[in-house]
């Protein structure tokens, strides 16, 4: 549960670096969070109320996860746009996602890795 609202801490913060594993356990409790939040929605007879105030209230966080793990593979952020590319844009997006990052420091920072071991 840590990894989301590490996530959420850092609720804009585009610099530095992320792990696979904060980014893809953000991605599992969001999913799960926004299931929760479209079932009690549809319970309450409000969908999509508040479902939609939860996806604008945690997409800056995503988006910011999104950039740093982008930044762990020494790419600039920018890349996360590739996924306009139709078919293969979205694919090559996972497989970057994917990736294990950059075990040396780079531009953006040093290894999150290697603080996560310490």
């Amino acid at each position: 549960m840590h990894y989301y609202t590490d996530v959420l801490k850092k609720y804009t913060v585009f610099s530095g670096r992320a792990r696979r594993q904060e980014f893809w356990m953000f991605g599992l409790f969001n999913l799960i969070a926004l299931i929760i939040v479209a079932v009690l929605d549809s319970v309450i007879g409000t969908f999509p109320l508040l479902y939609a105030i939860y996806a604008l209230a945690v997409f800056l966080p995503g988006l910011a996860v999104g950039v740093r793990r982008m930044h762990d593979l020494g790419k600039s952020g920018w890349w996360l746009l590739i996924t306009f590319v139709p078919v293969v844009g979205g694919i090559w997006l996972l497989v970057l996602l994917a990736t294990a990052g950059q075990q040396q420091a780079n531009e953006y920072g040093p290894d999150p890795k290697a603080y996560a071991a310490a």
